[in-house]
């Protein structure tokens, strides 16, 4: 028989309690890179800075539930080449209006991602193809033909445009491949995460022409051209993430149906002109050219995802990150 001893027992019960505690595992590093879709610009609060950075971004939203260390570098007006790879000048807010001088320009966001990242999470493109100056000559080329037609399909699938069109989606994927090839030098055993954009215009059922919180003077003709454009952004998106390694997360699919044509809580994106969102009572006191439009928004938030948006991207962020092994080290 094994004769136990108080004594000994004693001892080794004050060796465990005064035996220090494992110290808790570090929190994973995420790292955010993108544009204004990604920075969750035009949501309230954002940051003052000219990137127009909101602190519910899905980003935010996604670290907090994921309980991960965050560093957003996300900003609106962001490239491939101008924001992410290298330095970015050219900011859009809000605040929409800069201040004396100008923003100062940021730093290239990949400067962020170090061999210590563990998840990074990449939303970008939209700029890269110049989608904001295809919707304005949109705008105007159906405020020229009285919202009858498709003058913009016309004008950009054939001749000069639609060749200049093809160049930068072939730039774009060329510089994909570069970032991610270079994220992947910085960050070897990080794991990636490419994040496409949710539909704006998946249906025009809804939509009214002249009418600034959806499209403006954009023919209900021309709309079904813009989803496919979008659509093209997000093919190569997932097309270059397949082929660099990275994991594609697809917000158009399950945001159909919540576009900038339909009303009320379904709606999960801003008008051209639109009234804010998010927590708060924080402003961006409209620019000269946003006033002279003839609508009742408060800011010309310009097609991005309001905070339901916001919190739709999340929702898909966070669970591709999860099983990409956010949850454990």
């Amino acid at each position: 028989m094994i004769r136990l001893s108080l004594a000994g027992i004693a001892a080794a019960a004050t060796l465990l309690a005064t035996a220090p505690a494992p110290a808790p595992a570090a929190p994973l590093h995420y790292v955010a890179l993108g544009d204004s879709y990604s920075a969750g610009s035009f949501v309230r609060p954002w940051n003052a800075d000219g990137c127009g950075r909101s602190a519910h971004d899905y980003p935010h939203q996604a670290a907090s539930r994921l309980k991960v260390k965050l560093t957003d570098v996300t900003c609106s007006g962001a490239e491939v080449r101008a924001g992410l790879l290298a330095r970015q000048s050219e900011l859009k807010g809000p605040p929409s209006v800069p201040p004396a001088g100008g923003w100062a320009p940021k730093p290239a966001q990949v400067g962020a991602v170090s061999a210590t990242t563990d998840l990074v999470t990449v939303g970008v493109g939209g700029n890269s193809v110049g989608f904001a100056d295809i919707l304005e000559t949109c705008a105007r080329q159906g405020l020229a033909s009285f919202g009858t037609g498709s003058p913009c399909t016309a004008r950009y699938t054939r001749g000069e445009a639609a060749s200049r069109l093809d160049e930068r989606f072939a730039s774009l994927e060329a510089d994909l491949a570069a970032l991610l090839k270079e994220l992947h030098a910085r960050a070897p055993r990080a794991k990636v995460a490419v994040v496409g954009y949710p539909a704006v215009v998946d249906d025009a059922a809804g939509c009214s022409w002249g009418s600034w919180q959806q499209l403006g003077t954009v023919t209900k003709g021309d709309m079904p051209w813009l989803d496919s454009v979008e659509r093209r952004v997000n093919t190569v998106l997932r097309d270059s993430a397949r082929r660099g390694g990275a994991e594609f997360v697809d917000t158009y699919a399950s945001s159909v149906g919540h576009g900038v044509c339909v009303t009320g809580e379904q709606r999960w994106m801003y008008g051209i002109k639109d009234s804010l969102t998010g927590p708060g009572g924080q402003s961006d006191p409209p620019s000269e050219l946003c006033r002279s439009i003839p609508a009742p928004g408060e800011a010309c938030t310009a097609l991005h995802p309001n905070v339901r948006g916001a919190t739709h991207q999340a929702d898909l962020v966070t669970q591709a990150l999860t099983e990409l092994g956010a949850t454990r080290r």
